[in-house]
């Protein structure tokens, strides 16, 4: 089977999707219209660059044919503008068939996915509180680079500013095709500021991305489910601890507890709590999955693994250095002010290589 003939059903099921969204009944069915939506966008890529392939690969038809004409005519000129379109074909056809076998790689099916992010203060006690401080800030604005929207879920802080504990909300097209690469134990390297003889100390924080999963998408039995409202602790205004507007949800077969507490209102915070939960309830399952295969995914990159120490952060040598990949940067300040794409991108581009090598090894 040819590269375009594996392309030829993906492009028929892009066309059928078309045609099923322009249904009027398709709105009254969240769940469905999410899921096709999802798969609508997954494939464009492919039915474009498929359509393209066909154009292309008509065009060096047209000039194969022109070329055997005006060489049984003796027309040079003719012969010449004809080889000219036949090696530019040529040469358009190839970029095309490499962008297709990336395209038909198997795909992440939560990449187009908003996404939950996790961070947690490790080994280090104040200097890791303050340092999952410097890795939510760094997810904010790169946030912000990246046109997406950040919300804070949960919030537990230091009285020195630091963050034991933070759960926010990334949201924006393809946050989680980016995001995930940033799961595991971060680590720092610097002299903090309490420290008087200006030693270097390491500290961690844990950072968990989980991809955002709407409650329409899981059947949650309400009998499965403790829901409990308390009163808001912390800063943040006179509401504080005079409404229950804090919302704390228990999946009962589970034992999973997530909490939201940052809006003012109850019923934003127990939606917010659901879908938190649906997230994690979600990535349960992933890693049942992702267990059957472990032997495929060693091979990868961004596994997820939040045992792996994954990045280092050297303040005095201005170093990042990410430990999958043996990625060295020296602009550590710029990493930190958001610029995440100069790690994220040779990630990205290493997980497909990865994936190039295994499918053609299968092949």
């Amino acid at each position: 089977m040819t590269l375009l003939d594996r392309c030829r059903e993906p492009a028929m099921r892009y066309a059928a999707i078309e045609v099923e969204l322009q249904q009027p009944d398709i709105l009254s069915d969240g769940a469905r219209y999410l899921a096709r939506m999802r798969e609508y966008r997954a494939l464009a890529p492919i039915a474009e660059a498929y359509g393209r392939s066909l154009a292309v690969q008509q065009t060096l038809c047209d000039a194969s044919a022109l070329l055997s004409e005006a060489e049984s005519c003796g027309d040079g000129e003719m012969a010449a503008l004809a080889r000219e379109e036949i090696a530019a074909a040529q040469v358009l056809l190839s970029d095309l068939e490499g962008k297709l076998r990336i395209l038909l790689l198997p795909r992440d099916e939560d990449d187009d996915r908003s996404a939950i992010v996790e961070i947690r203060a490790g080994a280090g006690g104040e200097e890791a509180a303050l340092f999952g401080a410097n890795l939510y800030r760094m997810y904010r604005m790169y946030a912000d680079r990246c046109g997406w929207k950040c919300a804070i879920l949960s919030l537990n802080e230091t009285e020195l500013g630091g963050i034991k504990e933070i759960t926010f909300s990334v949201e924006g097209e393809g946050v989680w095709a980016r995001m995930k690469y940033e799961s595991g134990v971060h680590r720092v390297q610097r002299v903090p500021e309490t420290e008087s003889q200006g030693r270097i100390q390491t500290s961690t924080a844990t950072v968990a991305v989980l991809p955002q999963i709407e409650d329409v998408e899981i059947d949650i039995p309400a009998s499965d489910v403790k829901m409990e409202t308390c009163k808001s602790s912390g800063a943040g205004g006179q509401h504080i601890n005079k409404t229950e507007s804090a919302v704390r949800i228990t999946h009962l077969p589970t034992g999973l507890v997530v909490e939201c507490q940052e809006e003012r209102s109850q019923f934003k915070n127990r939606d917010r709590a659901m879908k938190m939960l649906c997230s994690k309830l979600r990535e349960i399952e992933r890693e049942k999955r992702d267990t059957a295969r472990a032997d495929a995914r060693r091979s990868q990159i961004g596994t997820g693994d939040r045992s792996e120490k994954i990045r280092t952060y050297n303040y005095p040598q201005r170093r990042c250095t990410d430990h999958r990949i043996g990625l060295t940067l020296y602009c550590l300040e710029d990493v930190l002010n958001g610029n995440l794409d100069a790690v994220i991108t040779p990630l990205s581009e290493a997980d497909i290589a990865a994936k190039l090598a295994m499918n053609d090894s299968l092949e």
